[in-house]
């Protein structure tokens, strides 16, 4: 096992991977950016090192101040978290060689799923279902154009090395997608320094269902079940939940099948995620892997009461998987709402300001992960995550009426945040039918302001 680990990451995230250090007696550090200087994450951490200035440019993202911290604090592993850094291949590598692991995937697994195009040909060959569309990159618009009229209207302009919605647009005629296409790139090309674009036929109202993998370096590879994501505004989830409701056991069955199958494809090791469409007749494509710990990894631990965190780190140390399949055991139902400093009346806009007051919400089946605390400043650098509010229950009639009680307690002052919509979402009919799918929020909560 590990003496010492570096997080390079910060927020709940950086919060969550102290705890679960502590808890296996393993020191912890976190590499905080300027901004982050009086964070609950650096509080907590056994010791703390500032990595450079608030741009993550020049902080989260900048692997030779991030390797550095490393050396000198004499960690001999590093969490990356989610975002960030977390699926860089660059770093995976840099580790690898001074000597430092990565707490993740092997670095050509990252490599390949990290390229959407090439995710896609892995998968197909592995006997996943894929979205009909283009395996190799696009060259130009007149070939996205071909490919288009090939598979038919709508379609989805893609990024090769896209992630969280960035260089992605949806296009229903050629008309548009000529201005589509250039736009799409360039906004790749300033994420993700790669402005390369593929293809795929667009599913309207489609239901996003991913499944988690857990994988040891002795090629055991077991699912922990599914978690349904729908419920998102322009690609990034707001809602998620666990059990997916409304599928049948066959539909479930099949998933974890096809995820279990693209991880030994891979020969996949240490805690990922295959993240999948449903369309209105439950048949189901792979979307992409995702290769890291997921924002919403407390769902799963909440229905199988295993930690997640702390197997990405036992397994990366090279430890055996002591859970068979058959050992999983998925109990009752559970949702999480992420809390956001941002305001939905306004479009969503992102809110600055110093935590007045705070109460988190408690009782019988909430779970909060939050790094608030009163007095705490809220960096507009960064994601504007401030907590994610989980409710366990032996039903999903029973985890909905936890967390509406949840987002009822709660408050938080001197900053604008979400709970507002969560309450309004919680409340909504279809919701609670569990009749959701990825423009679930735009048309529903549109046509409510509309009217």
């Amino acid at each position: 096992m590990f003496d010492k680990i570096l997080i390079a990451n910060r927020g709940e995230i950086a919060v969550r991977i102290v705890r679960a250090c502590h808890e296996l007696g393993i020191r912890s550090v976190v590499a905080y950016s300027e901004a982050d200087r009086n964070s609950l994450a650096v509080r907590l951490a056994d010791e703390s090192v500032c990595i450079g200035p608030p741009p993550s440019s020049r902080s989260y993202l900048h692997i030779p101040a991030v390797i550095g911290a490393a050396n000198i604090t004499g960690c001999d592993a590093l969490h990356p978290g989610y975002g960030f850094l977390s699926e860089n291949t660059y770093l995976s590598e840099i580790c690898e060689r001074v000597g430092v692991v990565f707490i993740g995937p092997p670095r050509n697994v990252i490599e390949q799923m990290s390229d959407k195009a090439t995710a896609r040909r892995v998968m197909a060959d592995a006997g996943v279902p894929i979205i009909p569309g283009v395996e190799e990159p696009l060259a130009n618009v007149e070939r996205a154009s071909r490919v288009a009229r090939e598979i038919g209207y709508p379609v989805i302009l893609k990024a090769v090395a896209g992630g969280g919605g960035r260089g992605m647009r949806v296009v229903r005629t050629p008309e548009e997608l000529a201005s589509a296409f250039p736009l799409a790139s360039g906004e790749a090309e300033a994420s993700f320094s790669d402005g390369r674009m593929y293809l795929e036929r667009y599913l309207e109202r489609p239901r996003h269902v991913e499944v988690q993998v857990l994988g040891d370096k002795h090629g055991r590879i077991i699912h922990l079940g599914e978690r349904d994501c729908s419920l998102q505004r322009r690609h990034q989830k707001l809602v998620e939940e666990s059990p997916a409701p409304n599928i049948s056991s066959r539909t479930r069955d099949n998933l974890t099948k096809a995820a279990l199958r693209g991880a030994k494809a891979l020969r996949f090791h240490n805690v990922g995620t295959f993240e999948f469409l449903l369309d209105e007749s439950d048949r189901f494509y792979f979307v992409e892997m995702n290769t890291r710990i997921q924002v919403e990894h407390p769902v799963t631990e909440l229905v199988t009461g295993i930690d997640l965190i702390k197997w990405q780190i036992r397994l990366a140390a090279g430890e055996a998987l002591t859970i068979d399949q058959r050992d999983v055991r998925f109990t009752g139902h559970a949702i999480e709402c992420r809390i956001t400093a941002e305001d939905a009346d306004r479009d969503f806009a992102t809110s600055g300001g110093t935590v007045e007051a705070y109460l988190p919400p408690g009782g019988p089946g909430i779970r909060v992960d939050s790094h608030l605390y009163v007095g705490y400043t809220i960096p507009t650098y960064y994601d504007s995550l401030l907590a994610k509010f989980l409710a366990w229950g032996q039903t999903r009639d029973e985890a909905i009426a936890r967390m509406a009680r949840a987002l009822d307690e709660a408050v938080v002052t001197g900053v604008q945040t979400t709970l507002p919509f969560h309450q309004r979402v919680l409340r909504d009919p279809d919701f609670r039918a569990g009749k959701v799918h990825t423009s679930y929020i735009e048309s529903r909560f549109a046509l409510r302001e509309a009217v």
